[in-house]
This record gives C-alpha cells, structure tokens and sequence, in this order.
C-alpha cells in the first residue's frame, strides 16, 4: 500500500484520563507480510498497563487471529467488521448470514470461477482451489525468501486451516471474502445491493481484485457502539487506529480517529490524524502522542 509515511503532528496534547482503544490488525498492527512492530506490542502492554482499554476491532475472524496477535493481550475483540463482539465470555454481538445470501454468494462468484472464503466462528470455508490459489499469489508476490519464511507461522499457516470440504451450511457464516476477481468491484456491489456492503479487501498480499462483503450495515462502528455500551464507556473517550476501507465507519465514529501512514487518501480523509507507516512504529507514535503509554489515567 502506498502513501506518505511521515507522522503530521496534531499539537502534542495528552490523554489523562481512561481511553477505550480500537485497534485494526492488517496494515495497522501487522504489516503487509504479517511482521508485527517490536512497538507496537510495547505500546499495547504499557497502554493497558496504564489503566487503558485496549481493544482487537479487525475484519479477521477469531480463527483468523494467529497466536502471536493473541498473545500481547487485549481487552475484547470486534471480528469480522462488527458481525462478532466478544469481552471476556460475554459475547455481545453474533450477525450471521441468512441462508438465501449465502447461496446467493455461492452461485454469483462460481458462475464466474472467482475464489471466495466464509469467515466463521469455528474457522474458514473456501472453495476447493482456494488455499492453492492463495499460496501461488503470495509467492508470486514476495520474492525474499527470508520473508516468506517468516509468513509460514501466519499467512500461510491460515491458508493450511482452510476447510475445503465442509458445508457452510452446517455453520453460522459472518463474512465473505473473494480474491482474484474478474468481477469488477462495482459490479459485485450492484450484485448484493442491499444484502452486502462490499470494499476492497485489506489484506494487499492476496493481490489484485480482492473484496470483503459485510453484511448491510454491520461494521467496525457498530460493533463499538455494542461494546461500550456494554462497558459503560463514553464515545468521548474512544480512540481509533485503522488504515483501510472497512476502517472508514470506525475513524469517523469514534472521538479520535487516527489513520496509518500506509492507509489510502479516502481513508485518511475521514480520519482526525495520521501518524506514520506500520513499519515505522506509527502505532506507537500514535499511543505516544496521546499519552497512553506511561502514568495512570485518571478515572
């Protein structure tokens, strides 16, 4: 993804009191090949070491979410751009699709030979020539074979667990994706008007004409409205980081939304700041200019 990865300063000013901390995975955590900032799991901890929330918002599903996301430790999970809501056990949102959507989806991308996945709550549906497809844009992507190798334990163990003989019926389906189209965007959004609200996937590795499909009107913001009202928490006292397009509901909703130096100008547009590219600690700059990372917040 490009763009202009330098931080634009916003006036140093400094978060005192409890945030509640949103934070997208790909292309904002982790980068393009799944690497994820020494900072930004230091900024994580000392943030919630501080007394802040902190919080995975993502269009991943849990099984999606490798053990080395997992294990900097968060407070609760928005998955599949707001379908999944989940603090604690508590689990405060679970949008499923309906059956005739799911068989819509089936028979629009076969008719046209598109690869697509389900996102679930037990693991990924694909097509049977998905996993192959995936692991044949990835290497003809990344040509280092020192980076492929450090996507074997994310990526590419992802792409092993996909589940290509199982009956997506027999599951609660939240999301879909498609990869490798020839379906022009637009007219896989005329497609499912009013069933799907569709935008460019943000997973850059898997290539050209890739797209997510959330259901209409579910997104990162709603998924957030659940959870602080379950929390008590004010909007005032939200913070967003995100850099793609199912990030634009969530950094225009929350009190201060921050978009990644990587992130596209539509998405930097919405946003009220930007702070620098994944690979150059921005997650980090970001918590640092708002004062999460050191001293408790007030209550």
């Amino acid at each position: 993804m490009g763009g202009d990865c330098r931080p634009i300063r916003t006036g140093g000013h400094r978060v005192t009191d409890r945030k509640a901390i949103f934070l997208d995975v790909d292309g904002t955590l982790v980068n393009d090949v799944g690497r994820i900032p020494a900072s930004a799991v230091s900024a994580v901890r000392a943030a919630r070491g501080s007394g802040h929330l902190v919080f995975l918002c993502t269009g991943r599903s849990e099984p999606e979410l490798w053990p080395e996301i997992l294990d900097i430790g968060f407070d609760g999970l928005i998955a599949g751009s707001g379908a999944f809501v989940r603090v604690g056990e508590d689990v405060l949102v679970d949008h499923h699709l309906a059956e005739p959507d799911l068989r819509h989806v089936i028979a629009f991308f076969d008719a046209h030979g598109v690869d697509y996945y389900f996102q679930t709550s037990d693991g990924i549906y694909g097509t049977p020539r998905l996993p192959a497809h995936l692991v044949r844009i990835i290497r003809d992507t990344v040509g280092d074979q020192d980076v492929l190798a450090e996507l074997e334990p994310g990526l590419f163990g992802f792409i092993e667990a996909i589940k290509v003989d199982a009956d997506p019926f027999s599951t609660r389906v939240t999301k879909v994706l498609y990869i490798d189209s020839s379906v022009p965007l637009e007219d896989v959004r005329a497609e499912f008007a009013g069933s799907f609200d569709v935008v460019p996937a943000s997973v850059p590795i898997f290539g050209q004409n890739c797209g997510e499909m959330m259901i209409a009107g579910v997104h990162k913001a709603t998924g957030i409205d659940a959870l602080i009202e379950h929390l008590g928490i004010d909007r005032a006292d939200t913070i967003a980081i995100g850099d793609n397009y199912n990030d634009l509901e969530m950094l225009a909703h929350v009190q201060v939304g921050i978009a990644m130096g990587n992130a596209p100008r539509q998405v930097k547009d919405v946003a009220d700041e930007q702070t620098a590219c994944v690979d150059e600690d921005g997650l980090a700059l970001a918590f640092g200019r708002h004062g999460l990372t050191g001293g408790a917040p007030g209550r």
